[in-house]
C-alpha cells in the first residue's frame, strides 16, 4: 500500500534542525545573523571570509548559505559562483547594506534565491528561514480572509478549495515525471500560483514563487527549493481535507 500523505509529509520533513552557514566579515552582523537565525530554529554556523565559506559549504551539509557581498577573499557573488560551478545546488541568500537594482539583478542571475538588505527586520529573517522550513515563516497554510476576498462567498470558497485539493493531489501524483521536465513544471507552477490566490493558500503561494524563481534562473530542480515546496504541498493537501 502506498504511504499516506501524512507519512510522506513527515518523511520529507528533516529529522534534524536545518543547518545554515552565515558568512560575514563584520563581527556585529555575524553575531546578529547567527543568533537571530538560531532563535528562529535554525542551526547556524558562522565564518568571516570567502575561502572559509567555500570550504565549509563543500565539507558540511548546509541547507542554506547566507553570504555577505563584501568579504576578504571573495564576496557572496564570487563564493556562490565557485560553488555553483561544481554543481552545488543548495539555497543561497546574499546580504548587503546596499542593493541597487543592477546589483540585485546580477545576484539573482548568479543563482541567489533571495536577498537580505542590512539592517534587517525580524520579518525579513523569518522569510529567509522559511526557505528551508516553511513552518518558520509564520505564514498560515490557509488564509480565509484572502480566500473570501477573492471568492466573495463562503460557499464558493469551499467549492474552489475542493477543486484546489484535487489539483494538488494530481500534482503530487505526477511530481516525479514533472521534476524531469522543467518547462512543464514551470507551466504547472504558473497555474498553481493563480489557484493559490483564489483559495488563500498563503504558504504554498510563497513556496511556489520561490521554486518558480529558481527554475526561471535556469537552475535544476534542486533539493533546497523542492523540499520546502513539497513539504508545504502535502501539508496544504491535509489542511484542505473536507470536514
Amino acid at each position: 500500500m502506498p504511504p499516506s500523505i501524512e507519512n510522506r509529509r513527515q518523511t520529507l520533513a528533516s529529522d534534524t534542525t536545518p543547518r545554515v552557514l552565515v558568512a560575514d566579515d563584520d563581527p556585529s552582523s555575524l553575531l546578529f545573523l547567527t543568533e537571530a537565525l538560531r532563535g528562529l530554529g535554525l542551526d547556524a554556523t558562522g565564518c568571516t571570509d570567502g575561502p572559509s565559506a567555500i570550504e565549509l559549504a563543500q565539507q558540511q551539509p548546509f541547507e542554506l548559505l547566507v553570504l555577505d557581498c563584501r568579504m576578504p577573499g571573495g564576496g557572496a557573488e564570487q563564493v556562490l559562483t565557485a560553488l555553483r560551478s561544481s554543481g552545488y545546488d543548495k539555497l543561497a541568500v546574499a546580504t548587503s547594506a546596499e542593493l541597487d537594482e543592477p546589483t540585485r539583478q546580477r545576484l539573482f542571475d548568479c543563482g541567489f534565491n533571495d536577498l537580505l538588505l542590512k539592517p534587517c527586520q525580524q520579518s525579513d529573517l523569518r522569510r529567509i528561514a522559511a526557505l528551508v522550513d516553511p513552518a518558520l515563516g509564520g505564514e498560515d497554510l490557509l488564509d480565509d480572509t484572502q480566500a473570501l476576498a477573492s471568492s466573495g462567498d463562503e460557499h464558493v470558497m469551499r467549492a474552489l478549495r475542493g477543486l484546489m485539493r484535487d489539483e494538488l493531489l494530481q500534482l503530487d501524483r505526477e511530481w516525479e515525471e514533472l521534476a524531469q521536465d522543467s518547462v512543464r513544471l514551470r507551466e504547472r507552477l504558473h497555474r498553481l500560483l493563480a489557484s493559490c490566490g483564489f483559495c488563500g493558500t498563503a504558504s504554498l503561494a510563497t513556496q511556489t514563487l520561490l521554486l518558480q524563481q529558481h527554475l526561471m534562473r535556469g537552475q535544476t530542480v534542486a533539493s533546497g527549493p523542492v523540499a520546502g515546496f513539497r513539504s508545504t504541498l502535502l501539508a496544504t493537501i491535509d489542511a484542505l481535507r473536507p470536514g
